[in-house]
C-alpha cells in the first residue's frame, strides 16, 4: 500500500495551503465513511489524500501536462478546465506516487463528475470531497452530510443534483458525466 506519510509530506510542498488543508479534510472524511460502510480505510485515505494532487498547477499547465503525458481531454474538460485535475491526478497517483490499485485510481478519476454505478470507494471519495468539514456552507450541504452516513446513494443523487443546479445557474459548462450520474442515482431512489 501507499506510504501515506510520505505522500502527505510531498503534497504539503506541492499544494497551496488551502488546498492541502482541504485534502487532509477529504482524507479523514473518506476514512470515516469507509468505516461506516465497511470499506478499506487505507484505500479511502489514499484516494482522499491524492484526489486533488493534479491541482498543484494552474489550468493551463494542467492542459500542457495532459498533452505531455498523452492524456486525451474531452471537449467538456477543455471548456471547463476545473475538471482536468481529476484525470491528471489519477495519472500522477499512478506514475508519481506509485499507486497501482485501480479502485483508488478510479476514485480519483471520478471524484468531480461521479459516474453511473460507482463503486463504494468512488462514492465515498466523490462525497468526501463535497462534504469535508472545511467546505464553505452552501444551501443543502448539511443534508448531503447527513445522508452521506445514512444513505450513500441518496447522498450522491443530492450532491450531483446540487452541482448541476449550481453549474446551470452560473452559466457554466456541464460535463455529460455529471448529468448521467444524477440521472442514474435519481433512478436508484425509486
Amino acid at each position: 500500500m501507499a506510504d501515506l506519510e510520505k505522500i502527505r509530506c510531498e503534497l504539503k510542498k506541492q499544494l497551496k495551503k488551502e488546498r492541502y488543508i482541504h485534502t487532509i479534510g477529504v482524507m479523514y472524511t473518506a476514512a470515516s465513511m469507509a468505516m461506516r460502510y465497511g470499506e478499506d480505510i487505507e484505500k479511502a485515505m489514499t484516494a482522499g489524500l491524492l484526489h486533488d494532487c493534479g491541482k498543484f498547477a494552474p489550468a493551463g499547465e494542467q492542459i500542457r501536462l495532459c498533452k505531455k503525458y498523452g492524456l486525451s481531454l474531452k471537449e467538456s474538460e477543455v471548456e471547463m478546465p476545473a475538471l482536468i485535475h481529476a484525470k491528471l491526478g489519477a495519472y500522477l497517483a499512478k506514475e508519481t506516487y506509485k499507486v497501482c490499485d485501480g479502485e483508488i485510481l478510479n476514485a480519483i478519476l471520478y471524484h468531480t463528475t461521479g459516474r453511473p454505478d460507482m463503486t463504494m470507494l468512488e462514492k465515498i471519495v466523490f462525497l468526501a470531497d463535497y462534504i469535508e468539514p472545511g467546505r464553505k456552507m452552501i444551501p443543502g450541504l448539511s443534508d448531503v452530510r447527513s445522508l452521506a452516513f445514512t444513505n450513500i446513494d441518496r447522498a450522491v443523487c443530492l450532491c450531483s443534483k446540487q452541482t448541476l443546479s449550481y453549474l446551470e445557474k452560473s452559466g457554466r459548462s456541464i460535463d455529460p458525466m455529471t448529468r448521467e450520474t444524477f440521472l442514474y442515482y435519481s433512478e436508484q431512489k425509486k
